[in-house]
């Protein structure tokens, strides 16, 4: 039975339902990443109060700290985080491959690295990576996959396909928590022949929902997005499609209109630790002097505790006294803007709008790039 249902196409945009144990997802979806288990200073209650419906944790990361174990035993990790949706763990591939120092051997059977937290020898395999993410008890677990750079040499791209594949075999038909799902990931870079291998490789597996990974590593972003557009109708049509890694206003528009359902990043959280804001006038430093008198919300039309009670001006005081406020309101305010973004697609799809929406916010946004420009 299928997890997933197309309710609205427009031109090669979907929107749809995502059924987990955890509740439905309605797509597209933007998934804040939640690395350790948490989104970096955010509660639980304040993600579901700015529309968040699915979180993500990271594998790598939670299975060396605090360990999945223990977080087994203290009820998984919805009871231990207190986020009571639904949670998608990557399987951390991404991490191993992406810290290349830390690469100690890569073989059919796994890989072995050191870990960034003790340095000492570790080895994931794909059934190792399943026992993690059912010890997480996550609603969607990933399998286990190569990631590499995007100006590798073609001979590695395709050894990373084949051992992808090699170990989604492997992990397909390895034990889960009750009710999990498990989504395959599709390698190959923007190369048209390898990412179509790929993707016939996972097809027959029948994973519950399939990803586009190893773009947004490194290739130019005309590249990319034409590799989305030609790779993701390649994805079964009656499955969720998952891009991973993108989530700045352009990308997410991009994938949507390209079909994709699911996307993530840690993009909003990390620009407001940097004290910047997300917003229709273009991304703002609020470390700038020219908001220190300035009385209005961030944005106007927003809606998040932080444009209904505070202005700009007291927002850039807390961030230039480092104040823990002045990043919570612009991590809140940030994730908002990016999610009734993705939300005002998907009406404009059900609306079959989606070719003037996206238009219009371009615009918009091409607007106030413009208008910075002219400003410096």
């Amino acid at each position: 039975m299928s997890c997933f249902t197309v309710t609205a196409t427009d031109g090669a945009a979907r929107a749809g339902i995502l059924q987990t144990a955890h509740g439905d997802v309605p797509t597209p979806a933007f998934m804040p990443v939640g690395t350790k288990g948490t989104v970096k200073s955010l509660a639980p209650d304040e993600l579901h109060a700015i529309g968040s419906t699915i979180v993500l944790g990271n594998t790598y990361h939670l299975h060396f700290r605090p360990g999945d174990e223990l977080i087994a035993e203290l009820g998984g990790l919805h009871e231990f985080m207190g986020w009571d949706g639904p949670i998608l763990t990557d399987s951390g591939g991404f991490q191993v491959f992406s810290l290349r120092d830390t690469l100690l051997e890569v073989d059919d059977a796994g890989v072995t690295f050191r870990s960034v937290y003790d340095g000492a020898p570790a080895r994931f395999t794909p059934e190792s990576v399943a026992a993690v993410q059912a010890n997480l008890g996550s609603d969607i677990s990933m399998c286990l996959d190569i990631c590499p750079p995007a100006d590798v040499p073609r001979e590695e791209l395709a050894e990373a396909v084949r051992r992808t594949t090699l170990w989604a075999e492997r992990q397909r038909h390895a034990p889960r928590a009750p009710g999990q799902l498990r989504f395959g990931i599709s390698q190959g870079g923007s190369d048209t022949e390898l990412r179509a291998r790929s993707i016939d490789e996972l097809v027959p597996l029948d994973f519950d929902g399939y990803a586009l990974g190893g773009l947004s590593v490194g290739e130019d972003r005309a590249t990319m997005f034409d590799a989305v557009g030609w790779s993701a109708p390649l994805l079964p049509a009656g499955k969720p499609r998952y891009f991973m890694g993108i989530g700045d206003p352009e990308g997410i528009l991009e994938v949507i209109a390209s079909g994709i359902d699911m996307f993530d990043c840690v993009l909003p959280t990390r620009t407001a630790r940097t004290g910047s804001a997300l917003t229709w006038e273009g991304r703002l430093n609020m470390r700038n002097a020219r908001f220190a008198r300035d009385p209005r919300p961030l944005d106007e039309d927003c809606p998040c505790p932080a444009c209904a009670n505070h202005t700009r001006a007291y927002i850039r005081h807390l961030v230039n006294q480092d104040e823990l406020l002045g990043l919570r309101l612009l991590s809140l305010h940030n994730l908002r803007f990016l999610l009734d973004l993705t939300a005002g697609a998907r009406a404009a799809i059900e609306r079959g709008q989606l070719a003037d929406f996206k238009a219009d916010a371009l615009a918009r946004l091409g607007r106030a790039a413009l208008g910075v420009m002219e400003a410096t």
